[in-house]
């Protein structure tokens, strides 16, 4: 396993999806003349936006969408395996996918994810999201091989479910992508941590690609795109201005990592408590 530079682009895409794309192809090429040979992009490269109606008339099903035709010749046009993190993919008349493409040095795509985890939510500021209202959820986990190594696709939410991480890591993947919209809220409470957890307890690289700031629907992101060692430093991180981030992967650091720290061969079967809905713990706490 050889080494090999990554980069994650920071945007801030707005409600309009041609504009989305010329600035994602600026900061890709950016990237790649930097020296990338695997570029991420952020949850919702080509478009952000909560308005249901004005979302559905903007996005294409995956055959008809101009900005994926778009990123597949620039993939094979800069010869880089290039990751969209996330793209709004026209389902059907009420219906979208969260998904992820990643694309070949030759303009192939060599895999596809559909978001599982959707975040649906009161932030108690005023904030409300329901992702399920509008996606639908996918149900398998993905993983990739790329020259050097293994990859493990997921994006955003999925975050906060360690679970499938582990599973990831013991398909093999010593890279998982963490693709984000974080809002501002959740991701100064809580991005840094999660992310290194998530590369500590799998012993991986963690590559996370963000939107960052004060977006044309009027939410606001974290940014704080990072990419950390499977030890769990921080390689390199942005601020929350659209930008590129880069680090040297070497491979063998994961396998080497998870010989010193084997937890995930030592991981054992147990046999876990019954589950306990919030209305009764919290019936059992009011007794108490």
């Amino acid at each position: 396993m050889s080494t090999f530079r990554a980069a994650a682009v920071q945007m801030r895409s707005g409600i309009d999806p041609a504009a989305n794309l010329k600035s994602a192809e600026e900061l890709i090429r950016r990237a790649a003349a930097d020296g990338a040979a695997y570029v991420l992009t952020p949850e919702m490269t080509n478009i952000l936006d909560r308005d249901r109606r004005r979302l559905l008339a903007s996005v294409k099903a995956e055959s008809e969408d101009g900005s994926l035709v778009r990123f597949r010749d620039l993939a094979a046009e800069l010869g880089i395996h290039l990751h969209i993190g996330s793209m709004a993919i026209r389902l059907g008349e009420s219906s979208v996918a969260n998904r992820a493409f990643l694309i070949g040095p030759a303009g192939d795509i060599l895999a596809r994810y559909d978001k599982i985890h959707m975040y649906d939510v009161d932030l108690g500021n005023g904030e409300s999201y329901r992702e399920s209202r509008l996606y639908s959820p996918g149900a398998e986990a993905v993983t990739a091989d790329l020259p050097w190594t293994r990859l493990g696709v997921t994006i955003c939410y999925d975050v906060r479910f360690p679970m499938l991480y582990r599973a990831l890591a013991k398909a093999g993947s010593s890279i998982i992508a963490i693709p984000a919209a974080f809002t501002q809220t959740t991701g100064e409470a809580h991005w840094h941590v999660l992310l290194r957890s998530r590369a500590i307890e799998t012993g991986s690289y963690v590559i996370a690609a963000a939107q960052g700031g004060h977006h044309e629907d009027g939410r606001d992101t974290y940014g704080h795109s990072m990419i950390i060692d499977p030890w769990g430093r921080i390689l390199a991180e942005a601020e929350q201005e659209p930008g590129i981030i880069a680090a040297e992967i070497d491979p063998a650091l994961s396998a080497a990592t998870r010989q010193r720290v084997p937890n995930l061969a030592n991981e054992r079967p147990f046999e876990a408590p019954p589950e306990t809905s919030e209305s009764e713990t919290a019936a059992r706490l009011d007794v108490a």
